[in-house]
C-alpha cells in the first residue's frame, strides 16, 4: 500500500499550479474571479471574499450583487469592481444576460457570500450556477449558496468543477438531504460519501480539521488555526479558494506556460480542484493562527486580510520549505 501523501508533498503539488510572477504575464493572466452574493442585509461577506481573492494574487475581482448592497460595497475599497445587476426589478432573462457578459471574463467564481435566502436572490443563484456550469467556470459554493444546494441538489449533481465548503451545520443539512449517516464510522468518511452521492462535486468539510474529498480520495488539512472563530473567516476561505481555482484552471489550459509555468499534463485534471481546496484551507488556517497570536479574543475577519500575503509566503514563497 502506498504511503499517504504528506503535507509538504501536497503543498509542493499546489505550488505547481500557481502562475509565476513574470514580465511576460499581462493583467488578468493571474486570475479573474467573480463573487456572486451581497444582498440588502449582507455586504461584509462578499467584501471579505473579494478582497481575500485579490490579496492572494488574483489580478481582478468582480463582485456581483444586489443594487443596494453594491452601493455599500463600492465604498469599502476602490480595488473592487462591483456589478449591481441582481436587481429584483429586472426579469430573469435580463439578469442572465448581464451575468453572461460578466462571466465571459472569469476563470472562477464564488457563489454564496452574503447571498441571503429570499426567493429573488436564490433564483439569481440558480441562474448563476447553471451559467457557470455551462461556461466551464470553476466554482465555489458557500454560505447561502449551500442552502440552495441543500434544497435543490440537482444544481450541482454530476458537476466535477465545483467545490462545496460547508461548515458543520451546512454539512449536516447536505448529508441529511442525500441520506448519508454521519454517525457511521464517526463521520470520518462522510465527506467522501457526500461527494460520491453528488457524483462529482468536491467537498471541503470545515471543522477542527478540514476534510477534502472527490468521492474517491480524502485529503486532511490539519494546519493549526486560531482559536477565535469570528464570522467572516469562511468568506476569506471561499475567496482564497476562488483564486486557487482560477490558478488551477489557468494551469489546465496552459495559459502561463509562456511565462515559465509547468506544462498542464504534469498534474491530472481531476486532482486540480482537490489541490486548490487544500491550498486554500492551509492558507486560511495559517492566517487565522498568525493573527490570533496577536489579536487573541479581539480577532476579526478583517484582521486576516493583511495576513493573506505573509501566509502565502510562509507556505509557498521563496522562504518556505518547498
Amino acid at each position: 500500500m502506498a504511503a499517504a501523501p504528506t503535507r509538504r508533498s501536497i503543498l509542493a503539488e499546489v505550488k505547481q499550479i500557481i502562475p509565476p510572477l513574470s514580465e511576460k504575464m499581462h493583467k488578468g493572466q493571474a486570475g479573474r474571479v467573480g463573487i456572486v452574493g451581497g444582498s440588502r442585509d449582507y455586504t461584509g461577506a462578499p467584501y471579505f471574499a473579494s478582497m481575500s481573492s485579490m490579496r492572494l494574487g488574483a489580478d481582478m475581482s468582480h463582485t456581483i450583487c444586489e443594487p443596494s448592497a453594491g452601493n455599500v460595497i463600492k465604498t469599502y475599497s476602490p480595488d473592487l469592481i462591483v456589478h449591481r445587476v441582481l436587481d429584483e426589478n429586472k426579469s430573469n432573462a435580463d439578469i442572465k444576460k448581464d451575468l453572461e457578459g460578466i462571466f465571459a471574463r472569469l476563470h472562477s467564481l464564488v457563489l454564496g457570500p452574503g447571498l441571503g435566502r429570499d426567493e429573488h436572490m436564490q433564483s439569481c443563484a440558480r441562474t448563476a450556477l447553471a451559467l457557470a456550469r455551462e461556461k466551464d467556470i470553476w466554482t465555489v459554493v458557500d454560505a447561502d449558496g449551500l442552502w440552495l444546494v441543500a434544497n435543490e441538489p440537482e444544481v450541482v449533481i454530476g458537476w466535477d468543477k465545483v467545490v462545496l465548503t460547508p461548515n458543520v451545520v451546512e454539512f449536516g443539512r447536505l448529508c441529511q438531504k442525500m441520506n448519508i449517516d454521519m454517525k457511521k464510522g464517526g463521520g470520518s468518511d462522510a465527506a467522501k460519501e457526500l461527494s460520491a452521492a453528488l457524483k462529482g462535486p468536491i467537498i471541503l468539510e470545515k471543522g477542527s480539521v478540514d476534510r477534502i474529498s472527490n468521492g474517491i480520495e480524502v485529503l486532511i488539512s490539519d494546519e493549526p488555526g486560531g482559536l477565535k472563530r469570528s464570522g467572516g473567516q469562511g468568506d476569506i476561505l471561499s475567496g482564497t479558494l476562488c483564486t486557487f481555482l482560477a490558478w488551477a484552471k489557468i494551469f489546465r489550459d496552459g495559459e502561463a506556460v509562456h511565462a515559465g509555468a509547468p506544462k498542464p499534463d504534469t498534474i491530472d485534471e481531476k486532482r486540480l480542484l482537490l489541490l486548490a481546496a487544500y491550498g486554500a484551507s492551509c492558507l486560511t488556517r495559517t492566517c487565522s493562527r498568525e493573527v490570533f497570536k496577536v489579536k487573541k479574543r479581539a480577532l476579526l475577519a478583517d484582521d486576516l486580510l493583511d495576513e493573506v500575503g505573509p501566509a502565502y509566503e510562509k507556505l509557498f514563497g521563496e522562504g518556505s520549505s518547498l
